[in-house]
């Protein structure tokens, strides 16, 4: 298990390695296999310590619309559903039906393991 000292420490070490290794270096060369351990340190730290969730299915839908311009109406033209029901699975007061879930996934490509948790 990797502690603070050695996560700050690999990351200084990291900062001085970036300003040599790049792209181009072949992975084989000492300092290139240095800052892939070095990586792999800082990875694992942050993997414990500052775990990233999945995003809720309130806000993926909100990202897909900003992404694709939609406006409520649009998206519940796309789900095949109403507008006040738009506006409950935003605000968290409603359930998602099982159509609305596949509609989610295939129409808005927004992963199952989302809409279900």
């Amino acid at each position: 298990m990797i502690n603070f000292k050695q996560y700050v420490k690999a990351n200084l070490r990291l900062e001085e390695l970036i300003d040599v290794v790049d792209d181009n270096t072949p992975l084989e060369k000492p300092l290139a296999e240095e800052f892939i351990k070095i990586s792999d340190i800082i990875e694992q730290y942050e993997k414990i310590h500052f775990p990233i969730g999945l995003p809720t299915v309130q806000e993926m839908i909100e990202l897909r619309m900003f992404e694709m311009g939609l406006k409520r109406e649009d998206l519940a033209a796309l789900l095949n559903t109403s507008t006040s029901r738009i506006s409950d699975y935003l605000n968290g007061r409603g359930e998602i039906t099982l159509k609305v879930a596949k509609a989610l996934h295939q129409k808005l490509n927004i992963d199952g393991d989302i809409i279900l948790q």
